[in-house]
C-alpha cells in the first residue's frame, strides 16, 4: 500500500497564512532564495497555486522540504482569452513545480509575491486544508488497468479518484507520462470543484509529480 494524505476540507484564511505548512494560494513561503517560475510563452510571472510539506514518507527524513506549484493562468475576467493550451503539459514551460532547498531549472525571477490564486468573483483566495492519513492501492501499469474486469476497474477508480498528496495516481496512457523519471504522485486535484477558480481545461484533473530522491518535480494535467 502506500501513504497517502486525503484533502477532506478546504479552510478559508482569515489572514494571511505564513510559515512551512501546506496550503492553497496566497503567497508562498519561501525555504531558500525566491525562484518564482516564468511563462514560457507570455514572459511573465507564473500564478501561485499551492505549497506542499513533503512528508517524511514522501522524500526520507531530513529538514523541512517544500514543494511549491505553479501554472501559466490569466487575471480575472481575462482568463478565458488568455488560456494557453501548454499549461497541461509537464515540458510546455507553462507549469513548474519548483522543490526547496533545492534550484529549479527553468526561467525564474527572484519574486518574493506574485499571481496567485483568485475565486470566481475575482476575489483573493488564500486555504489551509484538513488532510486525513491512509493507504492506497499500489500503482499498476495503464495495460492492467485496463485488462481488469470492469467491476474491479471502477474499485481501483473509487479508490484513487480523490483530491490528495501522495498516493497513487489512476494509471496513465505511457503517451501521457511526462519524461523522466521515475515519478510518484505529489498532488491529484480536480480543479473543478475546489473552493478557488483554476481554469486548466473543461474537466482537468491536475497531477504534481516528484523525482524519486524529491529534488525535482512536474506537472501534468488530464482533462477529459
Amino acid at each position: 500500500m502506500v501513504a497517502v494524505w486525503r484533502i477532506v476540507k478546504f479552510r478559508r484564511a482569515e489572514a494571511p497564512v505564513t510559515g512551512p505548512v501546506t496550503k492553497f494560494g496566497g503567497q508562498p513561503h519561501w525555504l531558500g532564495p525566491a525562484q518564482w517560475p516564468v511563462s514560457a510563452a507570455w514572459g511573465t510571472p507564473m500564478r501561485f497555486v499551492c505549497q506542499i510539506v513533503l512528508e517524511p514518507e514522501l522524500v526520507g527524513a531530513g529538514p523541512v522540504r517544500l514543494a511549491y506549484v505553479f501554472v501559466t493562468h490569466g487575471d480575472h475576467g481575462r482568463d478565458v482569452e488568455e488560456f494557453d493550451p501548454d499549461v497541461v503539459l509537464p515540458d510546455g514551460g507553462e507549469n513548474a513545480v519548483v522543490v526547496q532547498p533545492g534550484a529549479f531549472a527553468g526561467p525564474t525571477r527572484p519574486l518574493t509575491s506574485g499571481p496567485t490564486l483568485y475565486h470566481a468573483d475575482g476575489s483573493a483566495a488564500e486555504y489551509t486544508v484538513d488532510l486525513v492519513r491512509g493507504e492506497d492501492p499500489e500503482p499498476i501499469s495503464f495495460e492492467a488497468y485496463l485488462a481488469l474486469p470492469p467491476g474491479r476497474r471502477d474499485d481501483y477508480f473509487r479508490a484513487v479518484d480523490q483530491d490528495k498528496i501522495g498516493g497513487t495516481d489512476l494509471p496513465l496512457d505511457p503517451a501521457d507520462l511526462p519524461e523522466g523519471g521515475p515519478w510518484r504522485l505529489l498532488l491529484r486535484l480536480t480543479t473543478n470543484w475546489t473552493p478557488f477558480y483554476l481554469n486548466l481545461g473543461a474537466a482537468p484533473v491536475a497531477s504534481a509529480f516528484l523525482s524519486t530522491d524529491g529534488r525535482e518535480g512536474c506537472l501534468l494535467v488530464h482533462d477529459s
